[in-house]
Parts: structure tokens; C-alpha cells; sequence
């Protein structure tokens, strides 16, 4: 039921947003979708949030949901079929970026398909006889046009742009989705660890701040950074090194002893994990006063 629901909130919600058969009629907004939806008999609670919850998800954007070139594996367009082989052997993906100099230029993509199950390969083939069109997408654009976009033109890869043409990272079509109606596992898969809310916690340096505070309940001040990971680089003004600790306050006038980030490990120059803790504050004891109970911290008397 729950799976019917949810194809048919895409479906709902992509028609509208002009990827669906009734993409030629004019497109509506989203206050108009939800007046809509709320006014429709036909579907039922669980229908109605999951259609808000792709709503609220289809916003985010897509260098949010993106994974950094720091952790892409890019293919160079020089590289032979005998050469490529033993890298995407390694890889945990189906498809990979082919550049032709740096980072910044993406030819195409190749599919591991292209490299290791290829008919009468020729070993001395080189990958770049071998790319595929890839598209692009620039990193701003919101979730769900995105996916409704790569839908419509048969894309299940995007090369992300950031705002100066450079590569900020790539993005799967599997990506998009699992923004939208959660995590999807392969049957097949090992079951994923269970995610706990609360402290203490370990979690992962990439999780953006919205994310974070709902998986730890600290809310991270705004600032230049996506991450927790961002986060502590900027606090630590350097690149992190494991055992790196940082403070995080309570906002003033809550009487907290704030958190404690600490770095667990890396990956590259990226935090890949990290332990968060509560900060203790002294202990506190009642004693008597001239006026009335008070608190102090335990000591010495």
C-alpha cells in the first residue's frame, strides 16, 4: 500500500511539475498542489505524507544530495581497456566520469559494462573510444526538477556544476530518489545499521546540518559549509587530523554545557567520522541561602 501510495505521489507530483503525460498544460504552484491535495477525497493519509514529504524533499538542492568530487572516481579519457580494468574492478559503482585533463573536463561517462564485459574487447581501446553523453546539471537546481529532467531525457548520471563551470561532484538518478522517499536497499544487500537518534552519537562527516541536528538534536550554527564535516574545518581553521576536538555551545540563556565534536577518522583530507558527545558542566548541589535554595558547584565547603 505504502509503495502505491508513494508512485502515485510521484507520479502526482511530477505531472505537475511537468515531467509526467500532462507535462503540456500549464504548470500550477506549490501552494496550489497542496490546496489540491488537500481537497482531494480519493487519497488517503499515508498518500497525503508522502505527496508533502516529496514536496519538502523535492526542494532540497542538488549539491545537497550530491557526492563530492573528492570521493568520485574519474576515468581519463587516455587510459587503455587493460588499464581502466583494475580501477573500476575496485569501485563500488556501475558508472564512471571519463575527464580529459582535470576534474573540471568531463567528456562522457563509461559504464562498467564498457570495460570488462565489452564483445571481442580490444585490450589497447582506451576509454575515451568508449564514452557515453553525460549530462550536466548545475548545482543549484532543486531535487525533484532534477530527477524529473534526468527521467524525461533517460539520464541515470549527472556530472553537478558549481557556479564558476567547474565539477562540484556527481549525482545518480538513485540519488535523487532516495532524497525523496528514503533510503533504498538492495534485498540482496547486508541490512544497513539501524540509526539512532540522541547522544552519544557516531555519524557520518558528510551529513548536511538539517540532517545532523535530526540524527543528534544539535543544531550547528549557519555558515560557510554544508556539513559537519564543513563545520569543523572552519572551527578548526585547518584541515582536521583525527582526535581533533571542537566545542559546540548552547545558544546563550539555555544554561547547557553545549558538545563536544570529536574526529574519528578521515578519508583523504574529508572528516569521515565523527564521535559526539554532551559537554559536562561541573556538578551542581543545593545549598540554603538567605533567600532561599540556591545552586553552586559541588566543592569544597
Amino acid at each position: 500500500m505504502v509503495v502505491r501510495a508513494a508512485d502515485g505521489a510521484l507520479r502526482l507530483v511530477t505531472d505537475v511539475l511537468g515531467a509526467g503525460p500532462a507535462a503540456g498544460r500549464e504548470r500550477i504552484s506549490e501552494a496550489e498542489l497542496r490546496d489540491l491535495v488537500a481537497a482531494n477525497t480519493v487519497l488517503d493519509p499515508v498518500g497525503r505524507r508522502i505527496i508533502d514529504e516529496v514536496l519538502v524533499a523535492g526542494a532540497s538542492l542538488v549539491r545537497e544530495v550530491m557526492m563530492p568530487r573528492t570521493e568520485v572516481v574519474f576515468l581519463s579519457a587516455a587510459l587503455t581497456i587493460a588499464e581502466a580494468e583494475p580501477l573500476v574492478r575496485a569501485g563500488t559503482h556501475s558508472r564512471y566520469p571519463v575527464v580529459d585533463g582535470t576534474h573540471d573536463d568531463v567528456v562522457g561517462f563509461v559504464h562498467l559494462r564498457d570495460v570488462l564485459w565489452r564483445p571481442g574487447r580490444d585490450p589497447d581501446t582506451t576509454v575515451g573510444e568508449l564514452i557515453r553523453e553525460v549530462k550536466r546539471l548545475p548545482a543549484s537546481k532543486r531535487v525533484l526538477a532534477a530527477l524529473t529532467e534526468m527521467r524525461r531525457e533517460g539520464h541515470h548520471l549527472a556530472v553537478v556544476v558549481d557556479e564558476y563551470g567547474g565539477t562540484a561532484g556527481i549525482v545518480t538518478c538513485e540519488d535523487l530518489i532516495e532524497e525523496l522517499v528514503g533510503e533504498i536497499h538492495d534485498e540482496y544487500a547486508h541490512a544497513p545499521e539501524p540509526t539512532l537518534a540522541g547522544l552519544p552519537a557516531v555519524v557520518d562527516g558528510r551529513l548536511n546540518l538539517a540532517d545532523f541536528a535530526e540524527r543528534t538534536g544539535v543544531v550547528l550554527p549557519v555558515g560557510p559549509y554544508e556539513t559537519v564535516g564543513g563545520f569543523v574545518m572552519a572551527a578548526l581553521g585547518r584541515l582536521p587530523r583525527p582526535g581533533d576536538e571542537t566545542p559546540v555551545p548552547e545558544p546563550s540563556g539555555t544554561g547547557g554545557g553545549g558538545w563536544l565534536l570529536r574526529v574519528l577518522s578521515l578519508e583523504g583530507r574529508r572528516v569521515a567520522r565523527l564521535a559526539v558527545t554532551a559537554a559536562r558542566l561541573p556538578e551542581q548541589r543545593r545549598v540554603p541561602g538567605p533567600a532561599g535554595d540556591r545552586t553552586r558547584p559541588a566543592g569544597p565547603s
